[in-house]
């Protein structure tokens, strides 16, 4: 079984956006106060609390705060779940030696989601061309495709002033007709992927395109008051330009996945450290706008649900060793041509390294399909 997650715009009415975002707001400050109580527990104690009991802690509170009856239960104990995850993170990078990071506390309008873990308990589910919530009502929702099978969880959330449920449902995924197809990708920057069959994928630089926005924007909200209207205002511009790159690079993602997984039985791929990559100060904002990440991901999921595979392969010496004879010869980051000493092979350093990928990936999964 695969899971898939299904998004939708949906469209409250003002009363609705308005019951929603208090809903937001009280599940927020049911946030802060279970990190508060585990924080201060574990000062005065040394002790920590489990989900269950603060799950416990919420239902008490619903005497003393009847603010709480107002929102699904099970939401409510999903902010627990949260606050759980959170400390579970903090301690393992404290175990890992990374900068921990300890649970901090969410401001007003940071928290911009709320979930509903079981759909069988009637907290949120889609009818025709509405979505019922408990404790809200039916809420419009474009329903631009059909949920492929019974959704387990539902989240609303608010991104840039516009709201968006999405079901997550469970489904048994049906492969594609078979390919003996094989490619390899060196991912770049300058380009964003060079193929083993020579051709190219442009890299389309989304934030760079919008970065001149971006700062005007951000000059403008400089310029405002904080918790003033012509700064909500310019903080909404803000976020709809950050959601505008953020749409197109998943765009540009999910076309490229797609295409590649509907050809080629095969992808290999380099496996990089780009976490490590991003410390580079000089490259960190490209690395970034590529999305490298994303794509690796959004490939990955995409190979699995329809029966390809997808090689992870080291890239060490790729650019360096020449596809044909294996010979060794370092280059430095400027030079974009390959041109071997000893057999002659010459083209571009990143086509060489892709082909090399590819056959790194036939020799380790003994795959066929090299492109001659």
């Amino acid at each position: 079984m695969s899971s898939l997650c299904i998004k939708y715009r949906i469209l409250p009415t003002k009363a609705q956006e308005t019951a929603l975002s208090e809903t937001l707001d009280i599940c927020r400050q049911v946030y802060n106060s279970l990190v508060t109580e585990r924080t201060a527990l574990y000062k005065t104690q040394g002790k920590s609390l489990s989900r269950n009991t603060q799950n416990n802690h919420i239902a008490q509170w619903k005497a003393s705060h009847p603010e709480l009856k107002g929102v699904h239960s099970q939401v409510l104990q999903n902010v627990s779940e949260r606050v759980e995850l959170a400390f579970q993170a903090f301690f393992r990078r404290v175990k890992s030696g990374e900068k921990p990071g300890y649970p901090r506390y969410k401001g007003r309008g940071t928290y911009d989601s709320l979930t509903f873990p079981q759909i069988d308990k009637g907290g949120c589910r889609l009818q025709g061309e509405y979505i019922q919530v408990s404790k809200i009502g039916q809420v419009k929702c474009i329903v631009h495709r059909p949920l492929i099978d019974t959704p387990k969880t539902a989240t609303i959330h608010r991104l840039a002033g516009k709201w968006f449920v999405c079901f997550v449902c469970e489904y048994e995924p049906v492969p594609l007709p078979a390919s003996d197809k094989s490619i390899g990708i060196d991912i770049g920057l300058n380009k964003f992927a060079a193929l083993s069959d020579g051709s190219f994928v442009e890299n389309p630089r989304f934030f760079r395109q919008d970065e001149k926005a971006l700062a005007k924007a951000g000059r403008k909200q400089s310029r405002t008051a904080k918790a003033s209207k012509p700064r909500r205002k310019a903080n909404k511009v803000l976020s709809r330009i950050h959601e505008r790159i953020r749409n197109r690079r998943h765009d540009f993602v999910h076309q490229l996945s797609r295409k590649l997984v509907n050809e080629y039985g095969t992808i290999a791929v380099e496996k990089l450290n780009i976490k490590g990559m991003m410390q580079n100060h000089c490259l960190a904002k490209s690395i970034s706008d590529a999305a490298w990440s994303m794509f690796r991901a959004v490939l990955s999921y995409k190979a699995e649900s329809a029966g390809r595979i997808v090689a992870n392969i080291d890239p060490a010496y790729t650019s360096q060793d020449c596809h044909q004879c294996g010979h060794r010869a370092k280059k430095t980051l400027k030079e974009r041509w390959h041109l071997c000493p000893i057999c002659g092979s010459s083209l571009d350093r990143d086509t060489n390294a892709a082909i090399n990928i590819l056959q790194k990936a036939v020799g380790t999964y003994g795959l066929v399909g090299i492109p001659a």
